[in-house]
């Protein structure tokens, strides 16, 4: 099968979307198709070789957080050529309600079109008076995917129709056969010791870092070696001006890391925390710490619950209290056995998150959104926002 897989976030800055394109075309080359990505990007950027740069992004504010996109005559022109060369005979798009390449590339869709939405806003803000395009594009995507009960439940109630619920995946065997970082993680002896990781925007509100931050100056000071490892962007004098000065010894920042560095981050620690106090549809990172492993402590949040099986699969938390996080965190410091219970469920769990089991069912979709179509060609006007 000939696929075409449209990103609407620049390849230049890591992200959630990025990665979970790249890895879906990965697993369905792997699978045997032949995959063509087109995502904004420089032109010299260094990329896989599937993937084609449509040129520089642009920031736009998205979901409380900031998305680099690209839009405009030229990005539309450039989208145009690569569906014509491509002869795809499924089109691809992810969150198609954005401003994006995606957007561009269903209104210039001839085929059927298959669109994934990872988020669960209601629509873009900046389609929310553009209600025409909005109608034009939902009516000419033939088959929608939800990453989550959230996204999907926007589609049934927002969008005038269901979606197929398919998670993320996650490319299990990169995280668990990933190395620790040097020095990382020791022993975890009762009452003392122990390593707690956490990944992201540590500046961005939703991302809740102050509450893991409270949670462990207070557990530190009980525990002379316990350490927090923090990875993500972001400035390191600014991360460690959060903390009291006699325990910024006990904080490791590794900045902005690599998808191999990040899994290595992931085996290097006791506890992962996932302290987000909303705007999550999903939990990417959830999937990757039990890939790795790693024993997971979350905000009770519902896309966090679904991920970890109730709570069977990780310790939840509720969300935003900083004391039952540092309770939760000595508990499960201080437990073993606690730890170890959960991570066989946690193996169980992203055994079904596994790429290859996920991407054989977008090809399920694909298949549908085919037989939909029936050979069928759009009008060949182009649609489009010139």
């Amino acid at each position: 099968m000939r696929i075409g897989i449209v990103c609407p976030y620049s390849f230049d800055v890591p992200g959630g979307v990025q990665n979970h394109v790249m890895d879906l075309a990965e697993a369905l080359i792997g699978l045997g198709h032949e995959v063509s990505v087109l995502a904004p990007a420089d032109e010299d950027s260094p990329l896989p070789p599937y993937v084609v740069p449509a040129g520089r992004a642009l920031p736009l504010p998205y979901n409380g957080s900031v998305a680099r996109i690209a839009f405009g005559p030229v990005s539309t022109a450039r989208v145009r050529r690569w569906i014509i060369r491509g002869e795809f005979d499924v089109l691809h798009v992810h969150e198609p309600l954005t401003l994006s390449l995606s957007l561009l590339a269903v209104l210039s869709a001839r085929g059927p079109v298959v669109a994934t939405f990872h988020t669960a806003m209601t629509r873009s803000r900046a389609l929310a008076a553009a209600q025409g395009v909005l109608q034009i594009v939902l009516e000419r995507i033939t088959a929608r995917i939800a990453v989550s009960a959230l996204a999907r439940k926007v589609q049934v109630e927002h969008m005038d129709g269901g979606a197929v619920e398919i998670p993320n995946g996650v490319a299990v065997a990169k995280f668990s056969h990933a190395q620790p970082l040097p020095g990382w993680p020791g022993e975890c002896p009762p009452g003392r010791d122990g390593a707690i990781g956490f990944l992201g925007r540590f500046t961005e509100a939703r991302k809740g870092f102050p509450i893991l931050r409270d949670a462990f100056v207070e557990l530190a000071r009980q525990r002379p070696g316990l350490r927090l490892l923090v990875a993500g962007p972001g400035d390191a004098d600014d991360l460690f001006g959060r903390f009291p000065a006699d325990l910024r010894d006990r904080v490791t920042f590794l900045g902005l890391v690599s998808e191999e560095d990040k899994a290595r981050m992931l085996r290097s620690v006791h506890l992962y925390v996932a302290p987000n106090t909303g705007g999550e549809s999903f939990g990417m990172i959830l999937t990757e710490a039990l890939a790795a492993g790693t024993t997971v402590v979350a905000s009770d949040l519902d896309a966090f619950r679904r991920v970890l099986d109730g709570g069977r699969a990780g310790r939840l938390f509720p969300t935003g209290d900083p004391a039952a996080l540092r309770t939760a965190l000595a508990d499960l410091l201080d437990d073993p056995g606690a730890r170890a219970a959960l991570t066989a469920c946690g193996d169980q769990v992203v055994a079904t998150f596994d790429w290859p089991v996920v991407a054989r069912r977008v090809l399920e979709v694909y298949a549908a959104a085919i037989e939909a179509t029936d050979g069928r060609v759009m009008d060949t006007e182009w649609v489009g926002l010139d």
